[in-house]
């Protein structure tokens, strides 16, 4: 899939466009056959709302665990024939993005390269070709329990509807990514996690909308929901899907467009007013992603005063 970083669009590909986050319920399975229709009920749905993009959470393909044999292994072992599953993923989303004419953020998965794992975000496009989005910052269970390794490079994705950035779970908690993003044009921030515990979900949320409201993006936050019982940090999952907005009166009252009910499998859908975020880049009430700039010079003449 095509990426480009010259000058930022002054006007968007697409006035509007519709878009589903999944709350996806991880649960033990039999099959990757069970999975893939799993999958493909979810995505057609979204396309049966004339949705023009689906989001899929971080680690939702932990799911084909169960169907792996003996989860009592070490987890870093089970993640590493996860990665192996890697080639039948490919396959399926590829299709399902073709035969729906949708892009699909299809979450997360482990995937080997030189020996080493990385934790991996794949951008399909409706013509089946892909583009894929490394995870920069690793949290501490993915680097001690998992062995998972950071990527070092952000992505900027040209879709028919604009510019598009992947921030998976944690890289939300780091607001130079989107920052830049943003400055690069990018209009829609997808956010894919899996969180266990309602505080690290939280962390996500607020994070996620912070980015939106800083940088005047729409973010769509995807999460998994459900259990999935002996697997390390997956064991437990708190979730809740949302689109947020930036917060001015043009956007959603709270600066929220869609959430779903926590901890419940659901898709939440949403239309993106792409003309109205770029105007509001220009005329809102307050302009944080030009003013950015300001605060970046102060920074830097940063002084510590003892009194």
């Amino acid at each position: 899939m095509a990426q480009s970083l010259d000058s930022p669009p002054q006007t968007p590909a697409a006035e509007k466009v519709r878009v589903a986050s999944v709350q996806y319920y991880i649960r033990p399975i039999g099959s990757y056959e069970e999975f893939r229709g799993q999958v493909e009920a979810l995505v057609g749905t979204a396309a049966d709302y004339g949705c023009r993009l689906v989001v899929f959470p971080e680690y939702f393909t932990i799911q084909l665990l169960t169907t792996l044999g003996e989860t009592q292994r070490p987890v870093s072992q089970q993640i590493r024939d996860l990665a192996g599953q890697l080639p039948r993923y490919l396959e399926t989303f590829s299709e399902l993005a073709r035969e729906k004419s949708i892009y699909i953020v299809a979450g997360s998965i482990p995937v080997l390269d030189d020996d080493d794992v990385y934790n991996e975000s794949y951008l399909f496009a409706p013509s089946g070709e892909h583009g894929v989005q490394g995870k920069l910052h690793i949290t501490r269970w993915e680097t001690e329990d998992w062995r998972i390794q950071p990527r070092d490079r952000l992505k900027i994705f040209e879709t028919d509807f604009g510019r598009l950035a992947i921030n998976i779970c944690y890289d939300v908690e780091f607001p130079e990514l989107a920052r830049v993003a943003a400055r690069h044009g990018v209009s829609v921030l997808v956010v894919p996690s899996c969180t266990d515990e309602r505080q690290g979900f939280l962390r996500v949320r607020y994070c996620a909308q912070a980015r939106a409201i800083e940088n005047q993006l729409y973010v769509v936050h995807s999460s998994t929901v459900g259990s999935l019982p002996r697997v390390p940090a997956v064991s437990l999952n708190y979730g809740q899907a949302s689109i947020l907005t930036p917060s001015d009166f043009a956007f959603a009252r709270d600066g929220i467009l869609a959430e779903g009910l926590p901890n419940q499998e659901s898709m939440v859908i949403g239309d993106l007013n792409l003309r109205i975020l770029l105007e509001s880049r220009e005329t809102g009430t307050v302009l944080p992603l030009r003013d950015s700039v300001r605060s970046e010079e102060v920074a830097e003449r940063t002084e510590v005063v003892a009194l």
